[in-house]
C-alpha cells in the first residue's frame, strides 16, 4: 500500500513538474520551431490577419449594393458553407504537422508546387499592402493639424474645387461621382472633370501627386517614401523575435481597431443625417428582391473568401505554431463569426459619417458612396472634416487603418519566415533577427516603384491581377488534393488526434462541405469571374503594362508544374509508380514531435522500415544468387 501510494505521488510530483516547466518556459512544448506563448496571442493574432482593410472598405460597399440588410443573408450562408469549413481545414492542416504552407504539402507531394504559390503570392502582396499602410500612416500625420489640410481648397493648384454645399450638390447629382473614384480625368463628361471636393484634390496632387498613367512613372514621392520606410521599420520592430515579439504586439493591434470604431459609431449616430446613411446601409433599404441575382450571391462568397485571408498561407502559417492538443476546431468559429461581426459593425460606423456627409451636401447617400481608396482616403476624409475637432478623429480613423494593415502584414512577413525557417532551419534558426531585417528591406525597395507619381497605378494592377481568381484556383487545388487524393477521412482522423474522438454525425456536415458544397461553389464562382482590364480613374492600362499583370500571374501559377515536374524526375520507378507515390504521404508527414505520432503514425513508419529492410534483403540475395 505505501508503495503504490509513493508511485502515485511520484507521478504528481512529476506532473506538476512538467505542468510548471512548460509554464515557466511560456508553454511551448516544441522547443525546436517555438509555440505561441498564450491562446490569446494566437486567436489575437488570427483575427488581426482576417480582419482586413476589405472588411471597412468593401464589405459596406457591397452591403450597400446588394440590397442593404438583405445581403446579410447570403453573407452568412457562405460564411457557414465556404468561409468556416476552408478556415477549418487550413488551420487544421498547419496545425497538424506544424509547418508552413510549402513543408506541409509532404501529404501529397505531387502538388507541393500550391505551397511556393501561396508563397509568392505573400511576397507580391506584401510589396503593395506595405504601401496602403504608409498612405495611411501619411494621412495621420498630414491629419495634425487644424484645419484639416483637405478641408479647403488650398492644394488646389488652380485646379477648379470648391466646398460649398450648393454647388458640390449640383456637382454630385450631375456628374454621378460615386460611380468612378476620382474624375479629374473623366473622358466622358467635360463638366464633370472641370470639378473636384477639395478631399479629391488632395488625394491627387498631395498625397499621390498623380501621373497621367502607369507610362509617366515620374519621380519618387518622398514623402510616402519615408512614410513606407517608417512602416517597415515598425514592421521588423515587431517581428524581430518572430511569434515572441509579434505575439505581444497584437495585444494593441488586434484590439484598438474596435475601440476605434466603437468611438466612431457612437460619434456618427449623433450627427445628422446618420440615420438616412444607415438606413441606406443595412435599414428600410433591403431589397429581398436582390436575392434572386447570382451577383449578390457571387460578391457575398467572394468577399467572405477574401476577407477570412483563405488561401494566402497565413492561416497555415499561423496555426503551425499551435500546441499539438489545441481546440483548432473551436477557435475557426471563434475568428471567423468575429470576422464578420467586424464586418457588420464596421458598416454602420461608416454609414453613419456618409449619411451626415450627404446631409451636408444635400445630396442623396448614394451619391457619396464609394469602396477602396475612394472610401478611405476621399469620402470618409471629406465626412470627418465637416466635424467639430476634425483632427482627433480623422487621426484616430488613419490610426485605426495603420493597426489594420498592420496585422495583416504582420502575418503576410511570418508566412515568408516560417516557409525559410522550415526549408533551411540550420542556417536561419540562430539568424532570425538577419532574417527579419534583410526581408523587411528587400520588400522595401521593391515597394519604392508603388511610391512614385505612378505609384497608384502599380498598387492597382498587383490588386487586381495577383489578389483575385488566382486565390480561387489556389484554394480549389488545396481542396481536391486534401479530400480526394490524401483523403478527407484519413484527414479527419487527424483532426481527431488534435482535438479528440467525434461522433459520425458531427463530421457528417464537414464531409458534405469539404467534399461536394464548397468545391461546386468554387466551381460556380469561377464560372462566373470574368476579367474586366484594370483601370484608375478611368485611364486604362498600357498594352505593357497589361501584360506584366498576366507574367505575375503566371509566375505565381508556374510553380505547381515546375515542382510537380521535378518531383516526378526525383522519382524512382515506372511512370505510374512515381505518379502514385508522389500521391501518397512521404515519410516527412507526421506530428513534428514523436509525443504526438501515437500508434496510428509510428505503426505506419515501422510498416516503411520494414519495407525497406524487405526489399534491401531481397536486393541482397538477388545479387548474392547471382554472384554465385
Amino acid at each position: 500500500f505505501i508503495t503504490h501510494l509513493y508511485n502515485h505521488f511520484f507521478k504528481f510530483r512529476v506532473g506538476v513538474e512538467v505542468i510548471a516547466y512548460n509554464y515557466l518556459r511560456g508553454r511551448a512544448e516544441n522547443t525546436e520551431r517555438g509555440n505561441w506563448t498564450s491562446k490569446k496571442e494566437y486567436i489575437l493574432s488570427m483575427i488581426g490577419y482576417a480582419v482586413g482593410l476589405g472588411n471597412i472598405w468593401r464589405f459596406p460597399y457591397l452591403a450597400y449594393k446588394n440590397g442593404g440588410g438583405a445581403f446579410l443573408i447570403p453573407y452568412f450562408v457562405m460564411l457557414v458553407v465556404v468561409g468556416i469549413p476552408l478556415f477549418f481545414l487550413e488551420s487544421a492542416l498547419g496545425q497538424f504537422c506544424s509547418q508552413g504552407p510549402v513543408n506541409v504539402w509532404s501529404a501529397v507531394p505531387l502538388i507541393q508546387g500550391i505551397g511556393v504559390a501561396m508563397v509568392v503570392v505573400s511576397v507580391i502582396v506584401s510589396i503593395y499592402y506595405n504601401v496602403i499602410i504608409a498612405y495611411s500612416l501619411y494621412y495621420m500625420f498630414a491629419s495634425m493639424q487644424c484645419p484639416l489640410p483637405w478641408s479647403g481648397c488650398s492644394s488646389c493648384d488652380g485646379s477648379n474645387c470648391s466646398t460649398t454645399p450648393e454647388v458640390l450638390s449640383l456637382f454630385l447629382v450631375s456628374c454621378n461621382v460615386s460611380s468612378v473614384l476620382v474624375t479629374n480625368w473623366t473622358q466622358e463628361n467635360s463638366s464633370c472633370s472641370s470639378m473636384q471636393t477639395s478631399s479629391e484634390l488632395y488625394w491627387d496632387n498631395v498625397a499621390l501627386q498623380r501621373s497621367s498613367g502607369l507610362d509617366e512613372t515620374g519621380p519618387v514621392v518622398w514623402h510616402l517614401a519615408l512614410c513606407l520606410l517608417l512602416t517597415s521599420i515598425i514592421v521588423t520592430a515587431a517581428l524581430i523575435k518572430g511569434i515572441k515579439s509579434s505575439g505581444k504586439v497584437v495585444y494593441f493591434t488586434a484590439t484598438f481597431p474596435y475601440v476605434v470604431i466603437v468611438i466612431l459609431l457612437i460619434r456618427g449616430v449623433t450627427l445628422e443625417g446618420a440615420k438616412d446613411g444607415i438606413e441606406f446601409y443595412i435599414g428600410s433599404q433591403s431589397n429581398l428582391t436582390k436575392l434572386t441575382e447570382v451577383q449578390v450571391w457571387k460578391d457575398a462568397a467572394t468577399q467572405t473568401f477574401y476577407s477570412l485571408s483563405i488561401g494566402w498561407g497565413g492561416l497555415i502559417a499561423l496555426a503551425s505554431y499551435n500546441n499539438f492538443h489545441n481546440n483548432v476546431f473551436k477557435d475557426s468559429f471563434v475568428v471567423t463569426l468575429t470576422n464578420a461581426g467586424t464586418s457588420v459593425l464596421a458598416g454602420f460606423a461608416i454609414f453613419s459619417f456618409l449619411g451626415h456627409m450627404a446631409h451636408v451636401y444635400k445630396t442623396p447617400v448614394s451619391k457619396v458612396v464609394k469602396e477602396g481608396f475612394g472610401l478611405a482616403f476621399i469620402a470618409y476624409p471629406d465626412a470627418l472634416s465637416k466635424l467639430p475637432i476634425s483632427p482627433l478623429w480623422s487621426i484616430l480613423f488613419f490610426f485605426m487603418l495603420l493597426t489594420v494593415g498592420l496585422d495583416s502584414q504582420f502575418a503576410g512577413i511570418e508566412v515568408i519566415t516560417t516557409c525559410l525557417l522550415d526549408a533551411f532551419p540550420t542556417v536561419f534558426k540562430s539568424k532570425h533577427v538577419l532574417l527579419t531585417v534583410t526581408l523587411c528591406s528587400v520588400l522595401y525597395l521593391l515597394g519604392l516603384p508603388c511610391v512614385t507619381r505612378a505609384g497608384i497605378y502599380w498598387v492597382t494592377l498587383i490588386d487586381q491581377f495577383i489578389a483575385s481568381w488566382v486565390l480561387l484556383f489556389l484554394v480549389l487545388l488545396e481542396i481536391i488534393a486534401i479530400c480526394y487524393i490524401y483523403g478527407g477521412n484519413r484527414f479527419i482522423k487527424d483532426i481527431e488526434m488534435m482535438i479528440g474522438m467525434k461522433t459520425s454525425t458531427f463530421w457528417l456536415w464537414w464531409r458534405a462541405c469539404w467534399f461536394f458544397i464548397t468545391p461546386c461553389i468554387f466551381l460556380l464562382i469561377s464560372s462566373l469571374v470574368y476579367f474586366e482590364p484594370p483601370n484608375y480613374g478611368g485611364i486604362p492600362y498600357p498594352d505593357w503594362g497589361m501584360n506584366l499583370g498576366w507574367c505575375m500571374i503566371a509566375f505565381v501559377l508556374m510553380w505547381i508544374p515546375v515542382a510537380a515536374g521535378y518531383k516526378l524526375i526525383k522519382a524512382k520507378g515506372n511512370p505510374w509508380k512515381r505518379l502514385k507515390s508522389l500521391c501518397s504521404p512521404s515519410e516527412e508527414w507526421h506530428p513534428y514531435l514523436d509525443v504526438h505520432r501515437g500508434e496510428r503514425y509510428s505503426e505506419e513508419r515501422c510498416r516503411r522500415r520494414n519495407n525497406s529492410k524487405i526489399k534491401a534483403e531481397v536486393n541482397l540475395n538477388v545479387i548474392s544468387s547471382s554472384w554465385l
